[in-house]
């Protein structure tokens, strides 16, 4: 199977699994990484194309928010999948590579990774997760879960340690400031740095509108009646 044939058959099996997914790990999520990963590889001119889509398509296949917190089942469901459809062995393993790194482990845990294929991956994944279409994403993970929009009595934590960030419940506005107003100074890239200036500008402003209507202060009192 050719390189081209291997990535549509990918993209099928993907769409068909996440169409009517409704956290915000969806197929819409995966064909936004898809596309912003391709973009950026055409600008890397020693990035590996096959290995940068097909990292791209299957890095939410077995997310470990959805196993139970295994951190394996994403790159055993990569593998089986590419398995059947014959690719060759070190493809497998470098897609599998990606999705055990790309994850977002806590405020206080380096997440390097070891390619520049995932470097572009983890890139588009983390662009998705910011802007406009980061904070709607934000609050379809928090209603799945079950998770209120906001406490001020729960304060944001620095997870030290991912045992600790993937036990975490908090409210959904904690979400920013424990992973997704961090995000811009973890990229790679400077195309998806860009980028992301404009979308954490945006997620600053929506979070000063937020808590500025969360306490009513954007409304003004009225005259008062006379008695």
């Amino acid at each position: 199977m050719n390189d081209h044939d291997l990535i549509k058959r990918t993209a099928d099996f993907v769409r068909e699994k996440f169409l009517h997914e409704g956290s915000g790990h969806d197929w819409e999520h995966i064909r936004r990484v898809w596309q912003v990963a391709r973009a950026l590889a055409r600008d890397t001119p020693h990035a590996n194309p096959l290995v940068t889509e097909l990292g791209a398509l299957l890095h939410d296949v077995a997310d470990w928010k959805f196993h139970n917190g295994d951190e394996e089942a994403g790159p055993r469901a990569s593998r089986a999948w590419l398995e059947s459809q014959q690719a060759e062995e070190p493809v497998m393993q470098a897609v599998e590579v990606i999705i055990r790194e790309i994850s977002f482990k806590g405020l206080g845990v380096a997440t390097p990774m070891s390619s520049v294929e995932g470097e572009l991956v983890q890139d588009a994944d983390r662009l998705d997760a910011i802007g406009a279409i980061g904070v709607a994403r934000a609050f379809a993970y928090g209603g799945h879960k079950g998770r209120p929009l906001h406490d001020p009595a729960i304060p944001p934590m620095v997870h030290e340690s991912f045992e600790s960030y993937k036990q975490n419940t908090a409210p959904t506005i904690n979400h920013f400031y424990e992973k997704l107003l961090h995000l811009r100074e973890r990229l790679h890239t400077p195309a998806a740095r860009e980028v992301a200036e404009k979308r954490h500008a945006f997620m600053e402003q929506f979070l000063t509108q937020f808590l500025l209507e969360w306490e009513s202060k954007d409304v003004k009192a009225g005259p008062q009646e006379k008695p």
